[in-house]
């Protein structure tokens, strides 16, 4: 992020980032003298002149404010200050003012987002009206440790149980296919097979919930205990569900209406966030969901599983990003923008816009596709052929082709055959190490040489700028290029090095006038279309970017191009859509609401949800520049390159070593198939995830030495940072499959971080694992993220965060580095806590950026 604000009016429902005065408030005078007096003890000052600048004038930067606003709010004489005010009032005088006016104002004054700048500061907008208060944080209960213990316990047997299903299953159905003879045969059972398969894997979750739960209702129960563990099993089996395969198909919203969901007609769901607690789901006819939308009806807070409605009416859109918290609801035709939140509580009227974290008014439509002709006949269609092709092609082209594989391979052949089954260590470890390498080394060649051929072929059936009705070919044409085009293996290899460059330029991007810097694109980064994505010379991305190049309506759809100007940076999980109105030499900080509406911003940075002008840069992020030009840049870039190059190769080594572990578990299930029958098959299954996890935990605390890292800043050409990157591509999806059990604090803690004891991990990332410090009891929810580092431009920066025991994180909150939060306290969701900020114990802090409630 950067470090100082532009005199920019604030959309007035953003809420006060400045609290109440106190009890005691001194005079304007006084409260300049006392703010000054803090901020020269930081800046090591004798003086602060009241008109200087933060920024510009003292040479701040936000690490700093953050530490002179922690000051402040530990005064009780002062009131409390956030960094939205540091921002708005970029100086004490200005600060001091606002703070002396009242910390109200009528909800008519708002301006609109498009209002002229004014002359001066203008005062703190009002905040929306507070929700329901927050129960207090749960505390240890006795028997709260064996309780934990327990539903661990129980939750590892039944993924045991449910494998050795699975297992029995899976060579059940292979014998069978196997006793025939002929292809037509093979064909027919194949089918039989996988269609059989197919359905109860997808009926069995609907099933497991009306028998365990039934309906869900609105409520909360501690997390660990029996009513959690149902949660958990009908959470876990929904999440494994082959039916998250047709998002964006109207067969997924009839399999959400089978789990009780109320659901409209012809309703678009784009979002692969799984709603677990369904009957409390109301979505009306007509409604769009855009992808990376949370409608989870349920959150845990303070160790308590809530659920609570989600209620939206006819014509709604949901923008991509988004969180919908539990007790929210939309009126008819209303609109929640991308990058936004509605929090607990919350309510959009019918045929209002919202954006923002949390939401508040807007004049902009996102909306921006006129409709097309789109019946329930189309989409009936539509939804019968996808699940033709899947179980008359799709289906018995995976089985049967497992079984052809296996009778083609004498390496698998063999040792079903009980008279060839005997082979020698050798002859085992041979063929490991081909069949290992055939997969590997294949899957490498043909995925690259699919994504970049076949999406090219596809890009001649949708046009853009034009618009299409949806489900049909050219929305299936579209569907399919985005599933190839996003396959993150490759942006995983070849990002955070020079190499990314040829790669999005392969598959279709723009780039023909990048600069090159070794780090242009991070290892996540998706789109819509490749073909419809332009990024500008000097251009930088952090990881988490988003390019929404496809609008949609309830009918329709439209691909557009989305251009990101020359000399950006752009920080961690960003939206950024078609028509962005940002231009050249833009900072986009981390969690930014790219704006769609006004002038075209250059020569700025911007902050936040909704967005607001912030400085480009500041000293502390210029202090490398030289190493960026000129001779030093060929020779740093060259140096890097070579770096990353080894970093990949030792990657792809690894990836492969544990492609060669898992072959060799399955040849060895092979050959004990005779003897053990369907337990090695079930088994096998649960040694893959094990040996999975201990494998890459192993690798990654091998590569720090078994050693923590340190606080560390540094230009990106400076060797510790290569190795950093080295360190980011250590796999950790597997990490998903421990959510919401004790085994995620496990692993956890296995790879470093210092956590406490009964921690609730509902889906959480951490960045940096040895320095990040978790207290007990902690509520971890989906979505969350703890980054301990930055990097801005050609700056890198990292630090220790502690977060103390009780603390909860909503829904897709984002903790940055530096950070101190004290016990109990509650961050909501969709918020972020940027660097440096210090939260003190039993404090509720909200927004993007986030601060203290008023209440």
């Amino acid at each position: 992020m950067v470090e100082k604000s532009a005199d920019i009016l604030m959309p007035e429902p953003d809420g006060p980032a400045i609290a109440p005065p106190r009890d005691t408030a001194p005079t304007p005078t006084d409260t300049e003298r006392e703010l000054a007096g803090i901020l020269a003890d930081l800046v090591d000052a004798d003086d602060v002149p009241a008109d200087s600048h933060f920024f510009t004038d003292l040479g701040a930067n936000s690490l700093v404010m953050a530490q002179f606003c922690a000051r402040v709010r530990k005064r009780p004489d002062l009131p409390s200050v956030s960094m939205k005010d540091i921002y708005r009032c970029p100086t004490i005088r200005d600060l001091a003012a606002a703070l002396a006016q009242p910390a109200s104002a009528p909800a008519g004054s708002a301006a609109s987002a498009t209002a002229p700048e004014p002359a001066s500061p203008p005062a703190p907008p009002a905040r929306p009206a507070p929700s329901a208060p927050e129960p207090p944080p749960a505390r240890d209960a006795p028997g709260g440790t064996v309780r934990y213990l327990l539903c661990g316990t129980l939750q590892l047997l039944i993924f045991l149980g449910y494998s050795f299903v699975i297992g029995m299953a899976t060579t059940q159905a292979y014998e069978w296919v196997a006793s025939a003879s002929g292809l037509l045969a093979i064909y027919l059972r194949s089918l039989v097979c996988g269609g059989a398969g197919f359905i109860a894997v997808c009926a069995f979750p609907v099933v497991a919930k009306w028998i365990l739960v039934g309906r869900w209702k609105a409520g909360e129960f501690p997390v660990w205990s029996p009513a959690y563990l149902r949660f958990w099993i009908v959470k876990a089996l929904l999440h494994a569900n082959p039916m998250i395969l047709f998002v964006g198909n109207p067969l997924y919203v009839m399999y959400l209406r089978a789990l009780g969901a109320r659901i409209g007609k012809d309703v678009t769901i784009l979002s692969r966030s799984v709603p677990v607690c369904t009957d409390l789901l109301t979505i009306g006819a007509g409604t769009v969901i855009r992808k990376d939308a949370y409608f989870l009806c349920y959150r845990a807070h303070a160790g308590r599983i809530q659920t609570g409605r989600i209620t939206l009416g006819r014509d709604v859109f949901v923008g991509e990003k988004t969180v919908l918290d539990i007790d929210t609801a939309m009126g008819d035709e209303a609109q929640l923008g991308h990058a936004s939140a509605l929090y607990r509580g919350q309510e959009i009227p019918s045929g209002e816009r919202r954006h923002g974290s949390p939401a508040q008014p807007t004049q902009v439509d996102h909306v921006r596709v006129p409709p097309a002709r789109c019946g329930t006949l189309r989409r009936a269609c539509f939804a019968l052929s996808s699940l033709l092709q899947l179980l008359l092609i799709y289906l018995p082209l995976v089985v049967g082709g497992v079984y052809m594989v296996f009778a083609a391979v004498p390496a698998l052949s063999d040792r079903l055959d009980a008279r060839t089954r005997a082979t020698s260590t050798g002859e085992f470890v041979t063929d490991t190490l081909v069949v290992a390498s055939v997969l590997f080394l294949g899957g490498l060649v043909l995925g690259l040489a699919a994504l970049c051929t076949v999406p090219r072929l596809l890009r001649l059936v949708v046009r853009p700028d034009r618009t299409y009705p949806l489900y049909g070919f050219r929305y299936a044409a579209l569907r399919l290029t985005t599933a190839l085009t996003n396959i993150r293996f490759f942006t995983w290899l070849f990002g955070d090095s020079s190499y990314i460059v040829p790669y999005l330029r392969g598959i279709g991007y723009d780039l023909s006038k990048v600069e090159q810097t070794g780090s242009n694109f991070g290892t996540e980064v998706q789109h819509e279309t490749p073909f419809l994505v332009s990024v500008g010379s000097g251009t930088m991305v952090a990881d988490g970017l988003s390019v929404l190049n496809a609008d949609y309506s309830r009918t329709s759809f439209r691909v557009s191009r989305a251009s990101i100007g020359a000399r950006n940076f752009l920080g961690n999980n960003i939206a950024f859509p078609a028509g962005g109105r940002t231009g050249d030499n833009c900072l986009l900080a981390t969690k930014v609401m790219v704006p769609l509406d006004g002038e075209i911003r250059e020569g700025v940075g911007l902050l936040g949800s909704p967005c607001f002008e912030i400085p480009r840069t500041v000293e502390r992020d210029t202090r490398f520049d030289h190493l960026r030009t000129g001779e030093e840049l060929r020779r740093n870039l060259a140096a890097k390159n070579r770096y990353n190059a080894r970093s990949m190769a030792l990657h792809l080594f690894l990836r492969w070593l544990h492609t060669v572990a898992l072959t060799a578990v399955g040849l060895a299930s092979v050959d004990l198939y005779g003897t053990l029958g369907h337990m090695v098959i079930a088994c096998s299954l649960a040694l893959t995830v094990a040996f999975s996890a201990g494998y890459y935990v192993l690798v990654e605390r091998m590569l720090t030495s078994f050693r923590p890292l340190r606080p560390r800043l540094c230009s990106i050409y400076d060797p510790y940072f290569w190795w950093h990157e080295r360190l980011w591509k250590v796999p950790d999806h597997y990490l998903a499959l421990f959510n919401g059990t004790p085994f995620k604090s496990l692993m956890w803690r296995l790879m470093g971080v210092r956590i406490g004891r009964r921690v609730f991990d509902d889906g959480c990332y951490i960045t940096e694992r040895t320095l990040t410090a978790i207290g007990d009891d902690c509520t971890l929810n989906v979505g969350s993220k703890i980054q301990c580092h930055s990097q801005e431009d050609g700056t890198f920066k990292s630090d220790r965060t502690t977060l103390g025991a009780g603390v909860t994180l909503g829904v897709g909150a984002h903790v940055h580095y530096g950070v101190t939060v004290g016990d109990s306290a509650v961050l909501a969701p969709d918020s972020f806590l940027m660097k440096g900020e210090e939260v003190s114990a039993n404090a509720h802090w909200e927004g993007n950026p986030a601060a203290p409630t008023a209440n």
